[in-house]
């Protein structure tokens, strides 16, 4: 089994290249949470959505996230009454977090909602929140704390980002299946995403990143940096808040003490005698996926360097 930790529209590219590559049912996506929000009272959860609907065959592949050729009156029935709408979501898409909130209102839990979206649209990846309880992606800035959605999506990541909290994490318990699928895990990935607010959140569940650690299996990073700068999003202000270097340097002591080997773009190869210093083992490939083809290669060389990889963990 392999166990892919994963953020959104990064995470959801590389697993369509890994499903080529090995059978979708032996693999586990265990996904960011602290990105959910509620909007027109609706249970949102932008990363699950994102690799559920990538996964399905029918995401937008221009933006990498909702739902192809969707429609947006709804959005725009809101708006005439009154309401804020600077979170687009299509009709179709509202279908979803409509249908996800009427089963989180019975009584469901967001685990038990996902499988049973996954299974409805013919995922063969068994999809899991990282918890069913909530925790909240926050970021410092000058106007004071914002979700991260607010940060992103509404004010477009033009306020400084001074700093970044996970509301809630320390009461938070692993999902279901979680803390198993890691203990038996064959091989780790972390996938191309951001490291502060898509992994990063992950592995601050109590329990991930000790599981990972003790791990037997080999655990693999994709950095989502190239030459320097984040391929998608705001990898590069986030960094910065927390005393990261914008670079593979700063992926790697990311994930410093939780993974045996960096996968990095062939921009980067430069810095690889670097981060084998620092103690990381290191592979260096193509890692911008601009087609299936590329994709494929990317997990083909990710798998290929975990198979190689020596034991860098250490508690």
């Amino acid at each position: 089994m392999i166990v892919v930790l994963a953020g959104g529209v990064g995470a959801a590219r590389f697993l369509e290249g890994l499903v080529q590559v090995v059978p979708p049912e032996t693999i586990v996506a265990i996904v960011n949470t602290g990105d959910d929000m509620v909007f027109h009272g609706l249970h949102v959860s932008p990363d699950i959505d994102i690799v559920t609907y990538t996964l399905a065959g029918i995401v937008d592949p221009a933006q990498g996230w909702g739902i192809r050729d969707d429609t947006t009156h709804t959005l725009s029935m809101l708006a005439t009454l009154g309401a804020e709408t600077w979170f687009k979501l299509g009709d179709r898409d509202l279908a979803t977090h409509i249908r996800r909130t009427e089963l989180l209102r019975a009584g469901w839990t967001l685990s038990q909602v996902t499988d049973a979206f996954r299974r409805a649209l013919n995922v063969g990846v068994r999809v899991m929140p990282m918890s069913d309880d909530p925790v909240a992606t926050e970021i410092a800035t000058p106007v004071g704390w914002l979700h991260f959605q607010q940060y992103l999506v509404q004010r477009r990541a033009r306020d400084e980002a001074l700093g970044v909290r996970f509301v809630g994490v320390e009461r938070a318990r692993a999902a279901p299946g979680v803390l198993e699928a890691l203990r038996a895990a064959e091989t780790i990935v972390i996938a191309p995403s951001n490291p502060v607010v898509s992994i990063g959140t992950i592995l601050a569940v109590p329990g991930v990143r000790d599981a990972i650690v003790a791990s037997s299996a080999p655990v693999v990073a994709v950095s989502p940096i190239i030459a320097g700068a984040p391929v998608k999003g705001p990898a590069a202000p986030l960094m910065r808040a927390v005393g990261l270097e914008v670079s593979v340097r700063g992926v790697a002591s990311c994930y410093r003490g939780v993974i045996d080997v960096l996968v990095i773009d062939q921009a980067d190869a430069d810095l690889a005698n670097d981060l084998r210093v620092s103690g990381v083992d290191v592979a260096v490939t193509d890692t911008v996926m601009r087609g299936p083809a590329e994709k494929r290669r990317l997990a083909e060389a990710t798998l290929d360097a975990a198979r190689t990889a020596r034991r860098c963990r250490s508690y």
